[in-house]
């Protein structure tokens, strides 16, 4: 099935919500999809929670411009998978193949949790920071559990939080970024709404200890997680806990934009002040672009997708406040860098690759993601170095050579479509 659009956002968190409600609302038809089974992304996912707070407010005031705007049509449960020629996108939605083309696209593919492998970070139990929180919204019971938060960036508070309100027992919050950074930063914000924002989750989270300076170095258990070891550099403790919710922050999604040919720079997609990048007709906002939170995906999501539909003036005069959301992104990644004591957490038998068992013994001995891909198979399970080639960047500073399709596992039927970059057997076989 192919269906054609003016433009096609890819990815329905903040920034493509936004962006596809500025581009119809200049009245383009525009596809919106994602491959969850509603949109909002991982910040607005599940039901709004009790606090109403600017997340809550700003989750309902978009969701509602979005469903009252007949020029968009959302396609839930839809990822693409690959570019198959100028201005058409092959995707898979349902087990079955939709082919989109577009005058203009709009890369909105969010981000993912960073993971540091350190011993025991395999146990069951041991989950992404966002990725336990997303679990819980869709169901997951952790009422009574005893849960640690740790990693790094202003998510962990929120997740704290949300699982305070969900019954989960809170035993400890710990942020690798020091306290002079943190000071440092809150100075910074002092006279502005992120700051209450962040007393806010404090104080959803009162009671908990909240350590800076201080990150996991070993989880233990035997079937399942019983306790993680902590570390502030001079001392050691072991904490008790049933879960532990993990991650040093977020890896941006540039795998289509890689695909489509945009360049990226220090990981992330270069784009211009009209968040158009450097390909004709491809535009990208939000987290590929550089994490900054949720205002400045919302406010380069309203850019790219005025610029997309052609309204460069409006595209324009939304510039500056997007600019200003820019700086704070700015601040956040100095005041979250992550310290270089994290480059020694994995032991020679750590895993670092889950998909294929590959421990850090084995692929710390190649000189480059190639090399230990060819010969240890790192990076080559269902995830495609997702998990792997991000903990491999940051401890041995190794990326990607490159993207090839498709950039997610899917039907052998979608992938031998009549338009697919299908290799010559399976066209063979399709012909037949």
């Amino acid at each position: 099935m192919t269906r054609s659009f003016d433009i096609v956002v890819v990815g329905a968190g903040p920034a493509g919500i936004a962006a596809a409600c500025a581009a119809a609302e200049q009245g383009r038809r525009v596809a919106l999809l994602d491959d969850n089974p509603a949109p909002g992304g991982q910040i607005w996912r599940g039901p709004s929670t009790a606090h109403r707070d600017a997340v809550s407010r700003a989750k309902e005031r978009w969701l509602h411009r979005l469903q009252q705007n007949p020029a968009i049509t959302s396609l839930h449960g839809c990822r693409v998978f690959d570019v198959p020629g100028d201005g058409l996108l092959a995707a898979e939605q349902n087990g079955q193949r939709v082919d989109l083309r577009y005058s203009k696209v709009v890369l909105a593919t969010g981000a993912r949790e960073l993971f540091l492998p350190f011993p025991g970070w395999t146990l069951p139990g041991v989950y992404g920071a966002g990725g336990l929180q997303a679990m819980v919204k869709a169901g997951l019971p952790v009422r009574d559990q005893r849960v640690v938060v740790a990693g790094s960036g202003p998510l962990l508070l929120a997740v704290a939080a949300y699982l305070r309100e969900t019954g989960a027992r809170v035993s400890a919050v710990c942020e690798q970024a020091s306290w002079r950074s943190l000071l440092r930063f809150g100075a910074s914000i002092a006279h502005t709404s992120r700051l209450w924002q962040a007393a806010g989750y404090r104080w959803r989270t009162r009671g908990t200890p909240f350590h800076a300076g201080c990150w996991p170095v070993a989880a233990h258990g035997g079937k399942t997680l019983e306790s993680v070891t902590l570390s502030n550099g001079t001392r050691q403790w072991t904490v008790p806990c049933d879960l532990l919710a993990c991650g040093f922050h977020l890896v941006p999604n540039t795998e289509l934009a890689s695909l489509l040919g945009c360049t990226l720079q220090q990981g992330f997609v270069t784009v211009d002040a009209l968040q158009q990048t450097l390909i004709a007709n491809v535009f990208c906002a939000g987290e590929p672009t550089g994490i900054g939170g949720l205002e400045l995906s919302l406010a380069e999501g309203e850019v790219a997708g005025l610029a997309a539909a052609g309204a460069i003036r409006a595209a324009q005069a939304r510039i500056p406040r997007r600019d200003r959301l820019r700086a704070f992104a700015a601040q956040l990644a100095v005041t979250f860098a992550l310290r270089q004591e994290l480059h020694s957490l994995s032991k020679a038998d750590t895993i670092v690759c889950r998909c294929e068992d590959v421990t850090w013994r084995t692929v710390s001995q190649y000189t480059g993601w190639r090399a230990a891909k060819l010969q240890t198979r790192c990076g080559m399970g269902p995830c495609q170095g997702r998990i792997c080639g991000s903990a491999l960047n940051f401890l041995l500073e190794w990326s990607p050579d490159s993207v090839r399709p498709p950039i997610f596992p899917v039907s052998i039927a979608s992938l031998a479509g009549p338009t697919a970059s299908a290799p010559a057997e399976l066209s063979a076989i399709q012909e037949n």
